[in-house]
This record gives structure tokens, sequence and C-alpha cells, in this order.
């Protein structure tokens, strides 16, 4: 059977399905693959033990290989490299759950820029008030 997917509006995605393969590249030791990125043939031996190992309609098992695909390519750019770096492994889930989502055309992938600010809302460090709990005092 067929899966027909419109390539201009790839449907949503559990967060879940998404990071099955995640998940994947974990076990086989490619974990920093959204950092260093993946070679056609790693990409389609994923794909391959995703068709294989993922219980799942055949349109959800390919949007949601056409959405890590897409991921992947939007952490091409350096400033979310820098963001993955900066935040380290955090940064995992909020991408896994941004990349299930967002709106996708496969011609022109994710927005790069709208990603980037929403990983980094998302996985900002959180900024403790310093008051007088902490007994700290400024000497004038």
């Amino acid at each position: 059977m067929r899966a027909n997917i419109d390539l201009a509006d790839v449907p949503v995605v559990n967060a879940s399905e998404l990071n099955v393969i995640m998940e994947m590249l974990i076990e086989r030791g490619q974990g920093l693959a959204l950092l260093r990125g993946l070679r056609e043939d790693e990409i389609r031996d994923l794909e391959d033990d995703l068709w294989a190992e993922f219980e799942a309609p055949d349109a959800s098992r390919l949007a949601t290989a056409l959405r890590f695909r897409a991921l992947l390519d939007v952490f091409a750019s350096r400033r979310l490299k820098a963001l993955f770096l900066d935040r380290g492994f955090r940064i995992w889930a909020a991408a896994v759950r941004e990349a299930a989502r967002r709106p996708l055309n496969i011609r022109f992938g994710f927005n790069a820029q709208q990603l980037l600010m929403a990983l980094d809302v998302s996985t900002a460090p959180v900024a403790h008030d310093v008051g007088d709990d902490l007994g700290l005092r400024i000497a004038a």
C-alpha cells in the first residue's frame, strides 16, 4: 500500500513517534546526529530500520521520516548548532516536540528562525531572583 502525503503540508506527528528515531540514533552511538549531521547512506539505514521496527500506519511512518530529515537540515544552520552547544542535550526533547508539530513543506523545510526562537524560549535557563532570602546585602 502506498502512503499518499501532500508534500506541501506534511501531517503533524506525535512527539513520541519522532522520538523513536532519536532513540534509534542513541542506540547506534550517533547521539550527536543533530550537531554533526548524517550522510545519506546513514539516513537511509535509519529509515529502513524505522520501517521495519516502528509499528504505525504507513502515512505516519513517512511523515515521521520526512520530519526527521527536515530537522537534520535545519540543524545544519550555525545558530541552531550554537544553541545546541550552549544548552546541551535538553535541546533534544524541545526539538522533537517542535519538529513534530510545526508546519512543514518539504520544498522549504522548517523555518529555521522560528524554530530557533521556539527552542531558545523552551530551553532557556531559569533566572533565579536574588533577594533577601540569601542574606546578601549591598554595602553602601
